[in-house]
């Protein structure tokens, strides 16, 4: 699906096949000399069809098509190798360009999340599978082009845009959206959308996963905001009210973790599995393995958010973080 969200920005609907997002957006904006793609879908024939199709309905030239990446998920960098040509400039943050680097060692790599995983107390044979079935493990690119770094305060044109790189800390590490102060336009990847609330994880050893989020939401609130340009589902106007939305689920989230720890020390994983989550299933057992990988990773990040104000402690048990009140 196609359709113009904005004077010459269209927004091209990748799937997602099997995954709860069921899409991604991929903003082109069309320019006289130059056109812009922002996020790309993951590295499989559905989404490489999906968006080839949609650039060529658009008739987008990509010899004169640039790339910009909110950040490093799979699903918003794993295709861009495979439309960049080589007169392409591929926009990327500084910090994710080092991360991605470290992919080509894939085995390197997911050993040390799959070690991340013991520590959150996540069984063994979870964790294999939760590895060997991981998007970013499947679905990444298997090379990718050389990166424009660009971070705070850049600028980046794009047809009659303008766009300011506003790092956005959280959801990943170097996160980045794009703000149009003359047209109010803020493309916002992951980090704010619209009915969805976006997955915030301790992985990478980052402990202030959801300190940093919440302070990058607040940052965003103070933007003038008419239009708001997600990764996923569709776009929508109230950011601030969305925000407050946001930062009233993440506290929720905290006050429901702290009563579960209360009950006697726990693990991330042992506390994921006494959450609440909108997942159709009747017992944390039913749930598929990678999304109770992802729910430990954001139980973790509100253990380690707890931490960070004493509420909670944290000792070493059988090399897992074990969190008591």
């Amino acid at each position: 699906m196609i359709d113009e969200v904005a004077p010459d920005v269209f927004r091209v609907e990748v799937p997602l096949p099997n995954s709860p997002l069921k899409s991604i957006n991929s903003y082109v904006i069309r320019g006289c000399d130059r056109h812009l793609v922002i996020d790309t879908g993951m590295m499989r024939p559905e989404c490489e069809r999906a968006l080839a199709a949609g650039l060529d309905e658009l008739d987008v030239d990509l010899a004169r098509t640039d790339f910009f990446i909110t950040h490093f998920h799979a699903d918003h960098l794993g295709l861009v190798s495979q439309f960049a040509s080589d007169t392409s400039t591929v926009y990327f943050n500084a910090l994710e360009a080092k991360l991605a680097a470290s992919f080509g060692d894939a085995r390197t790599f997911w050993e040390r999340m799959a070690a991340f995983g013991r520590v959150e107390g996540i069984p063994e044979s979870a964790i294999q599978e939760a590895v060997r079935e991981h998007p970013g493990a499947k679905y990444g690119a298997p090379a990718y082009p050389d990166f424009t770094l660009v971070g705070e305060g850049d600028v980046i044109r794009a047809g009659d845009y303008r766009f300011e790189c506003v790092a956005t800390p959280g959801h990943t590490p170097g996160h980045l959206c794009l703000y149009d102060r003359e047209r109010k336009v803020l493309v916002s990847g992951d980090h704010v959308l619209g009915d969805i609330t976006p997955n915030i994880s301790a992985w990478f050893g980052n402990v202030n996963a959801l300190d940093d989020y919440l302070a990058s939401l607040e940052k965003v609130s103070q933007l003038h905001a008419a239009l708001v340009l997600p990764g996923h589902r569709n776009t929508f106007e109230d950011l601030q009210g969305r925000v407050a939305e946001l930062e009233h689920h993440h506290q929720e989230r905290a006050q429901e973790v702290l009563a579960i720890v209360a009950t006697g020390g726990k693990t991330a994983y042992e506390t994921a599995s006494e959450m609440s989550w909108d997942i159709d299933a009747a017992t944390w057992e039913a749930f598929p393995v990678l999304q109770q990988w992802f729910a430990t990773g954001e139980a973790d990040s509100h253990l380690r958010y707890l931490e960070n104000r004493g509420a909670l402690r944290h000792e070493m048990r059988d090399g897992a973080a074990v969190f008591c009140v």
